[in-house]
């Protein structure tokens, strides 16, 4: 059974940078595309951006284009997201979660084995 774990989340100041990991373990990530989605409080769940099984296709949703980098390292069983320029309305929990392609995406329809969240906080 897949199991993903989300990382590197933080308290940034408006501009600054995050690098997001989600690390996966039991089933090899190789076989998945992964999503990364968020979560403010309040408001529903949005995709942010999917990364297909050999590193493309590679989407992202329009708030967070050009400032949001997703990649994969297979050998390391982990998917990043780089989050550059952050805003305030950044300032969500970030999950990650699998599918056997980004065809859920952003919605998150039939993506599974989602983590436990990280936190980000954009805050001056």
């Amino acid at each position: 059974q897949l199991q993903l774990v989300e990382s590197g989340g933080g308290l940034v100041q408006p501009g600054g940078s995050l690098r997001l990991s989600c690390a996966a373990s039991g089933v090899a990530v190789d076989y998945f595309a992964i999503g990364w989605f968020r979560q403010a409080p309040g408001k529903e769940r949005e995709g942010v951006s999917c990364i297909g099984i050999g590193g493309g296709p590679t989407l992202y949703v329009d708030s967070v284009k050009d400032r949001f980098f997703i990649s994969r390292d297979n050998a390391k069983q982990t998917v990043y997201l780089q989050i550059t320029g952050l805003k305030p309305e950044d300032t969500a929990t970030y999950y990650c979660a699998a599918d056997l392609r980004c065809r859920g995406f952003p919605k998150g329809t039939y993506f599974a084995s989602w983590g436990q969240g990280t936190q980000v906080t954009v805050s001056s």
